[in-house]
């Protein structure tokens, strides 16, 4: 193993973890806008602002994380030849996690402008999918070889 390949696996963890605690933490503030009484703007506004403020954050540091997975399996390889079934899978779950980021995205948007129909209860399951996708991730990186 290079030196170089060590080092861009390490950061595409360090940023995928960063990226999954922003996506961890953001529908939490979900949550917490749901539950916020209607007289109390200063409250939301707050909420908001932090919201508006991890999510950009959380953008930043998924751009990272999906170059440098791709350089992983573009320049370095990972994944290539016959029985790599854990790569595909694996990217399946990217797309699914991009798509819930997205999705986030459009939650926020549905807070800023009072359009939110969706009760605390509600946020508080989709705040799990989050875990679910990260802990299915994790599985097929650690059940690589047993899945190849």
């Amino acid at each position: 193993m290079s030196n170089a390949y060590l080092w861009v696996k390490a950061l595409h963890i360090i940023f995928v973890a960063s990226w999954f605690a922003g996506l961890f933490y953001l529908p939490r503030l979900f949550v917490n806008l749901a539950m916020v009484p209607s007289d109390s703007h200063a409250e939301r506004e707050r909420l908001l602002l932090m919201a508006r403020k991890l999510y950009r954050f959380s953008s930043l540091l998924m751009l990272p994380a999906l170059v440098f997975g791709l350089v992983l399996w573009l320049y370095f390889g990972m994944g290539k030849g016959g029985g790599q079934i854990w790569l595909h899978l694996k990217l399946i779950l990217v797309i699914g996690v991009v798509g819930y980021h997205h999705v986030c995205r459009k939650i926020l948007r549905d807070f800023e402008s009072l359009a939110n129909r969706r009760s605390h209860r509600w946020f508080r399951v989709f705040n799990e999918v989050s875990v679910l996708l990260f802990a299915t991730i994790v599985c097929l990186v650690v059940l690589k070889p047993a899945i190849s």
